[in-house]
């Protein structure tokens, strides 16, 4: 039997160790196996960088590795998951064919987040290696079945109006009423806004209500204002401690630019990972809360 070392598959020594991705890889793929539990098999454990003898007595290491028994038949499974920048070139994949070639019994699988070179997936469909592309959510994730777009985010802004500030309340009063206060023509209009009265023959309002209908008046205008109403019946002021008859007022009063505050939610967030599988023009999405959802590929 004719049995090469493989060389240093990454070619010296780099920075990014790639263990973040395994890890990403692994998380997902245990979600899977845990959907699709197989027979009887269950918590099926998935080991990291598991190194395995071969025909030649060669030890082996492999990013992700896991194995269950169905028939009295043991199946394995390796993916070596590669954090490229960059579509994976052919000679890593006649790298994983090397490594494998004395372990017939290994189902192979490569995983990286970019994608493949064309010579690349023909030498992976030769050797039936199980190609994935497994990444972070993009937003051409974000559509139905059909492939009709889905809102993933929504902007919206918060508008926070003011009632009006009264600066001045100046009731007016009928000939009659004013001879019966026999000149003294003061007024003090004093409580809470939801304690003084203002009844103009018909209804009756709260000053609270003046606040907040005043503003009304000003579209897309705010400053100091003035209004006055005039009462085709008599009416009537009523504090906690006084009441006057009157027959309209003049109010001056403030009016304040409402505060607003724009607002993004961003659901994007709410997917974790996708998993491609190539030549099954399939995917998987794996959401935070838990769901995993399966669909077909949307090709142009």
């Amino acid at each position: 039997m004719n049995c090469g070392i493989l060389g240093n598959f990454f070619g010296g020594k780099m920075k990014n160790t790639g263990e973040s991705y395994e890890n990403f890889v692994k998380t997902l793929q245990e979600a899977l196996l845990q959907l699709e539990t197989l027979g009887v098999q269950k918590n099926i454990k998935i080991e990291t960088r598991k190194k395995i003898t071969d025909n030649c007595g060669i030890d082996r290491e492999f990013d992700l590795y896991w194995e269950y028994e169905l028939g009295g038949i043991t199946y394995k499974t390796i993916i070596e998951c590669k954090d490229y920048n960059s579509a994976v070139s052919v000679e890593k994949i006649d790298a994983l064919v090397g490594k494998i070639k004395d372990l017939p019994d290994l189902k192979p699988v490569f995983a990286t987040k970019i994608g493949y070179q064309s010579g690349a997936q023909k030498k992976a469909e030769q050797n039936e290696i199980d190609l994935l592309i497994v990444r972070k959510p993009l937003d051409s994730d974000w559509v139905d079945e059909q492939g009709n777009p889905l809102i993933n985010k929504v902007a919206f802004t918060l508008s926070m109006g003011y009632p009006a500030r009264i600066t001045g309340f100046y009731p007016k009063v009928s000939e009659s009423v004013l001879k019966e206060m026999k000149g003294n023509t003061s007024f003090a209009i004093a409580g809470n806004n939801n304690e003084i009265f203002i009844n103009d023959g018909e209804k009756t309002v709260t000053w609270l209500d003046l606040e907040n209908k005043l503003p009304l008046l000003h579209k897309d205008e705010f400053g100091q204002f003035e209004e006055t109403k005039i009462f085709s019946k008599e009416g009537e002021i009523k504090t906690p401690s006084s009441s006057l008859k009157i027959i309209g007022y003049t109010v001056k009063y403030e009016v304040k630019k409402p505060d607003e505050e724009t607002m993004l939610i961003d659901a994007s967030d709410a997917m974790y990972g996708v998993i491609e599988y190539l030549g099954k023009d399939k995917k998987t999405l794996f959401w935070k809360n838990g769901k995993i959802e399966k669909r077909k590929m949307m090709r142009e």
